[in-house]
């Protein structure tokens, strides 16, 4: 999800522009779940690889120059996993959502300043082999608001197209199911590490509008909350 701190003058430039548009998925019923203790288990596809999630490391080397490539999936932009696996905030677990992950403004204890990241940010433009024309922003593959690494260059792509996108809108509704309790903190980082076009199937939820519900049990579902740390 975007980082203001990341970001210069608004959007970093690359060539290509992607098309716009949020995942959809079939319709749920919309009773509402509480609490954060996780309602569901981990999605059978992805249980147990939430364990190649490596922990956030800020001395782990950006990649060489032109060795990362843009991919494809569904239509939508998604990084070189050679690149970009993705790495989580070790400080952050499912037992301390409540004072994280899920506290108003909890993002802006952990970013970055921009003094920090503009190197790894031009090192990373140059490995992703990053052209000028148009724009797209340095993204966190797992967000800032899901536990995700803030200056891991594992967890740090150029993500093409317009700001803010399709992405972040996935990544916002993944945080309303964990910090409702639908689903654990690690399936909602595994699914957005593997691929954010395909999270939702992945951690078991169906999306209806603003309402996400479990899969196995359409009656749990959770309305979409907007807070301070939306766009993250």
């Amino acid at each position: 999800m975007r980082n203001k701190g990341f970001r210069p003058a608004r959007a970093v430039r690359l060539a290509g522009v992607v098309a716009a548009g949020v995942l959809a998925c079939a319709a749920c019923t919309s009773s509402h779940s509480s609490g954060h203790q996780a309602a569901g288990g981990e999605s059978p596809s992805l249980a147990g690889d939430h364990a190649g999630l490596a922990a956030g490391n800020s001395s782990t080397p950006v990649p060489g120059t032109g060795s990362c490539r843009l991919g494809s999936r569904n239509g939508q932009p998604v990084p070189d996993p050679a690149c970009t696996p993705g790495a989580v905030n070790p400080q952050v677990n499912q037992a301390d959502i409540g004072s994280t992950v899920c506290k108003s403004g909890w993002t802006k204890t952990v970013r970055p300043p921009t003094s920090k990241t503009n190197s790894m940010k031009a090192a990373t433009a140059k490995a992703y082999s990053l052209q000028p024309g148009a724009t797209g922003e340095y993204d966190h593959l797992v967000s800032l608001e899901l536990g995700g690494a803030p200056d891991d260059p594992r967890n740090l792509w150029v993500e093409p197209g317009k700001i803010p996108n399709p992405k972040d809108a996935v990544e916002n509704k993944l945080k309303d199911a964990v910090c409702s309790g639908l689903i654990p903190l690690t399936t909602a980082q595994t699914a957005i590490a593997h691929s954010w076009t395909t999270a939702f199937d992945d951690a078991g939820l169906r999306v209806n509008g603003g309402t996400v519900c479990l899969r196995a049990d359409p009656h749990k579902c959770v309305k979409g909350q907007r807070g301070d740390d939306t766009g993250e």
